[in-house]
């Protein structure tokens, strides 16, 4: 057996159609981008079983909410961008329809219209992108779209096959694409070439032309009788040169007969057109740029639409905020990965605290408080926060607190309407500091409005040394701007639904007009001082009354007095102040905000921080740690008979060193394997192993070689290589 048995026996891919069907269900349950959740994985614990299916059903409720608001931010965002899309190609229809002078002339050149779309890093982001583009597409100009990615097209013949199957909806031949152009008469199968493309497309705008249109095309798209042939390029710096040059050179040649209409999807730079492409090949092209919007600005205004709003009563600790921040901005710049890391807050908030269940409507707040039973009465009275609020109470509400349950969910109603009050309020006020602090020198509260939240999270802001060098710098704005910015706030508090600034805004709009005011009083009286000024000196000619009087300047300039305009700036920062301080108060000093606020960061991070040679290695040591098998419980460093083979032969490669003896390997991985067979230990003594033991041998040796913890060795004989060491 030897070397041999390892090298014959143990083929690179010795996996079955089987095992291959359930690793594909088994990605696909981990990976897929929503996974349905039931009622029953909230019901794992006994003492977080009551109303869980209320908790499942609020959850549900409260995810749909949001994603259908991200949705709409993300409509809005792209529709910009969409629309000059749609415009360019519109133009590009329209020229080809018409035979205008200006088309005939990018015809004769054989110029393709093609649109550099400048997507930005986030890759993970794309695809969400492509398929909403590729709907107003459809909905606008053309049911003709193919979109094509790099690692499905290595060569041009199978840039072919993906652009006519997709385009056809039919089977293509790939062995078939020659340099002549060749059409089979079967409409199930067709040869792969451009002049094949162009004559199903002959054939069925024709077709389109007798018959009714189809249902997805709407009432824009049915006057045209040629509507153009779209293809998507979704990732062009990862496609080859010489398939893009291939590709473009041969549809020049036919695109007097097809109006063929290239997107480049571009992650860096439109320069990487000209560093793919030579000049020959990119003069083929009639190139337009298109820029979305960059992922920021995306990720503030989904922050803005989620977070800073009183409409969902869910909400992040400035923690968890922080961790899903620093994912974004040191990983992927995903927005997407963003989104799905709130949803798993919302999930794991709901799941993890049983009081989750008030996290919804005002209205059905009520309703649920005053349905709460014993237990979950006292779930309130363990809170952190609901203590505190205790402790500063009286004696005598203290035992009413305590003992009452009527009492409690009286006072339990009045605090969530005070913690909705507060998000309100908090909302608005954080605006307002945001427009002082956004546009001040190297922004000590940051230049994002995110970030000085997560400081007003954190802990009381007016106590740092940033809010205090931003309340400096505030004291030392210009008229201008400071005018500018009173009336932005007032704007922000006219538009919130709070109820206690209408005295803010009167006071706000004071400010306004003692400033119109002031600059009138300055005007006369900059005129009056420069006339007296003039006159004095005119009188005090001889060199000691002049030294005399600059003396007394200076030592009226080191003793001034504040003039009208600063000592109402210092009043309406002051005034800004006050605001912040009775505000802003962070979110953990409200009582009961664990009902709404998701603070568990290590949970998150936990998740989403993934460190897949320590799962592996716990996956493969503690099978029980994911299986949940009571079988598979082991003490110590026991090697248990049942746990699945590659667990057995991972722990038996542990006990070895850097080379491990293949015969050896395998009588241990027998001895562990028939141990459990009790009576007829006999056959794990004997010379000739069990056939099937020796074939679980192989397959779970080669699964270790896949995950890489060993490798074939040419320095000895029946042996291979160990690559990992320490654990994990």
């Amino acid at each position: 057996m030897g070397s041999q048995m390892y090298s014959e026996n143990v083929p690179r891919h010795c996996f079955t159609k089987k095992d291959l069907i359930l690793l594909f269900f088994f990605i696909k349950c981990m990976y897929r981008n929503e996974r349905q959740f039931r009622a029953n994985d909230f019901i794992e614990r006994n003492d977080d079983s009551e109303d869980a299916e209320l908790r499942f059903v609020t959850c549900q409720s409260l995810w749909n909410q949001i994603k259908s608001e991200t949705e709409q931010v993300q409509e809005d965002l792209n529709k910009q961008l969409f629309d000059n899309l749609v415009s360019f190609l519109r133009r590009s229809h329209s020229e080809f329809q018409e035979k205008t002078t200006e088309w005939t002339c990018r015809m004769k050149s054989r110029e393709i219209p093609t649109a550099a779309l400048v997507l930005g890093v986030n890759v993970t982001d794309h695809d969400l992108t492509f398929r909403s583009l590729s709907e107003v597409l459809q909905n606008n100009i053309t049911p003709y779209i193919a979109l094509l990615e790099a690692k499905d097209c290595p060569g041009i013949k199978n840039l072919m096959q993906k652009l006519m199957g997709q385009l056809m909806n039919c089977y293509v031949d790939v062995d078939s694409l020659e340099d002549e152009d060749y059409v089979q008469v079967s409409q199930n199968r067709i040869r792969c070439s451009m002049t094949s493309l162009t004559n199903w497309y002959e054939t069925v705008t024709k077709k389109t032309d007798s018959e009714t249109p189809s249902k997805k095309r709407t009432s824009s798209s049915r006057d045209w009788q040629s509507p153009p042939v779209v293809v998507i390029f979704k990732d062009m710096e990862s496609f080859t040169t010489k398939v893009l040059q291939d590709f473009i050179v041969i549809s020049s040649q036919h695109i007097r007969e097809l109006p063929l209409v290239l997107i480049f999807g571009i992650a860096t730079s439109p320069m990487i057109i000209h560093s793919l492409l030579p000049h020959s090949v990119s003069s083929l092209l009639c190139i337009e740029l298109f820029q979305s919007l960059s992922c920021k600005e995306h990720l503030s205004t989904i922050i803005d639409k989620l977070l800073l709003t009183a409409q969902f009563p869910f909400k992040l600790g400035e923690k968890v905020l922080q961790v899903l921040i620093n994912i974004f901005l040191y990983h992927d710049l995903s927005v997407q990965n963003f989104i799905k890391g709130f949803q798993l807050c919302i999930v794991e908030h709901f799941y993890s605290q049983p009081l989750s269940v008030l996290c919804c409507q005002p209205v059905d707040a009520k309703k649920r408080v005053n349905s709460l039973s014993h237990d979950q009465c006292e779930n309130i009275r363990k809170l952190p926060s609901f203590r505190r609020y205790v402790e500063s109470q009286v004696s005598e509400k203290q035992i009413a607190l305590l003992t009452a349950d009527s009492f409690l969910k009286e006072i339990t109603q009045k605090l969530l309407e005070d913690l909705r009050v507060y998000h309100e309020n908090y909302v608005s006020v954080l605006r307002c500091l945001h427009v002082f602090t956004s546009s001040l020198p190297k922004y000590p509260l940051g230049k994002q409005i995110r970030e000085l939240h997560c400081a007003c999270l954190e802990n009381r802001v007016w106590e740092t040394e940033e809010y205090e060098s931003s309340l400096q710098l505030a004291r030392m704005l210009n008229k201008s701007d400071l005018v500018t910015m009173l009336q932005q706030c007032v704007e922000i508090f006219v538009s919130s639904s709070g109820n206690e600034f209408d005295k803010t805004v009167e006071k706000l709009k004071e400010f306004l007009t003692q400033f119109q005011k002031l600059e009138v009083a300055e005007a006369f009286q900059e005129r009056d001082v420069s006339v007296s000024s003039q006159k004095e000196l005119q009188k005090k000619t001889d060199l000691y009354h002049l030294q005399k009087t600059l003396l007394e300047l200076k030592e009226s300039r080191r003793s001034k007095k504040l003039t009208k305009f600063e000592m109402l700036r210092f009043e309406v920062v002051d005034y800004i102040d006050s605001l912040v301080r009775n505000y802003l108060v962070p979110a953990d000093h409200k009582t009961l905000h664990e009902i709404a606020y998701f603070n568990t960061a290590s949970v998150l991070r936990g998740h989403l921080n993934a460190a897949p040679r320590i799962a592996l290695h716990t996956a493969l040591n503690n099978p029980y740690c994911y299986l949940k098998n009571q079988a598979l419980k082991s003490d110590g460093g026991r090697i248990s008979n049942k746990a699945p083979d590659i667990c057995i032969v991972y722990k038996l490669h542990l006990e070895c060193g850097r080379l491990i003896n293949l015969v050896d390997w395998l009588e241990a991985f027998s001895t562990v394997v028939m141990a459990v067979e009790g009576p007829n230990a006999d056959a794990a003594s004997s010379d000739q192993v069990d056939d099937i033991i020796h074939a679980r041998f192989i397959r779970a040796v080669s699964e270790l070689e896949l995950l890489g913890f060993i490798k074939p060795s040419k320095r000895k004989t029946d042996h291979v290589a160990r690559l990992t060491w320490g654990g994990c």
